[in-house]
């Protein structure tokens, strides 16, 4: 459970000074406030540092270093800053679709949320995402010309969807409400930062929401999205990345950091 200090500081990091209630409001705002704080990245992953889900690690990588994380670091921190605030959060595991079929269990986490017995999905680390948790049994929400809604698969099991406009949606991911431990992701986590099939070592991303959009580092490409479209500019190079880095995400890599290794796609 982080403590006092803790909350405070993670809190600053997201810029967040509003109310602490165990509410939907609160629930709400903190989600919007981490995406738009907190990049989803995967860096250490091509920098070849290996990633700790403690505590410890999560909260100095996050709040002291200020950096992101994937799935499994920055949906966990988020969990546990939300039942320090005293809600009552499941972790679950999701299996992604990748175009053609779901992945393994534990391919991705995410957090159930119970908010005065209603429950709720959050999600602060799948990227570009829905930013207002959905309702178990809800309509869905309506995001920058996205609807994100919820489909029921079997019992207990769901698909997340996302349909662009009026348009047919897609699947995001399945996953089931029970309930896990941390230490149930620990494999996946583990394949995900050195499987050569993982699409984490495949490239390197750095990603967060903006109000009107997003704005992604993807190797050496930096594409920003806003109500005119998509903009795609070429990093020249080491210089120019951890210039963009710090612009955009408030992130600067320490003098020793082989840059180079992020501008490349790993083999």
């Amino acid at each position: 459970m982080l403590n006092e200090t803790q909350i405070d500081a993670y809190l600053h990091r997201l810029e967040y000074s509003g109310p602490r209630a165990v509410d939907l409001a609160t629930l709400t705002a903190l989600h919007q406030a981490h995406l738009q704080q907190i990049a989803f990245e995967n860096l250490d992953i091509s920098l070849g540092t290996k990633l700790d889900l403690s505590t410890d690690a999560l909260l100095d990588k996050l709040l002291q270093q200020g950096r992101g994380g994937f799935c499994y670091e920055l949906n966990q921190a988020f969990a546990l800053l939300l039942e320090a605030l005293g809600f009552t959060v499941s972790r679950l595991s999701a299996r992604v679709h990748n175009g053609k079929d779901f992945g393994p269990d534990f391919d991705h986490m995410l957090l159930l949320v119970d908010v005065d017995g209603k429950d709720y999905l959050a999600d602060v680390g799948f990227g570009d995402c829905f930013r207002t948790p959905l309702q178990l049994g809800g309509e869905g929400v309506h995001e920058l010309g996205l609807h994100y809604y919820l489909l029921a698969d079997g019992q207990h099991h769901y698909v997340l969807m996302q349909a662009r406009d009026a348009g047919a949606g897609h699947a995001q991911y399945r996953f089931s409400l029970q309930a896990h431990a941390i230490s149930d992701f620990f494999a996946m986590c583990e394949y995900q930062q050195t499987s050569p099939l993982s699409h984490f070592t495949q490239k390197s991303i750095c990603s967060i929401a903006t109000a009107k959009g997003r704005i992604s580092i993807s190797n050496n490409k930096c594409i920003i999205t806003d109500e005119h479209g998509r903009h795609v500019h070429s990093i020249r190079d080491v210089d120019e990345y951890r210039t963009l880095l710090l612009e955009h995400f408030g992130m600067k890599l320490a003098g020793n950091v082989n840059v180079r290794k992020l501008l490349v796609r790993q083999a």
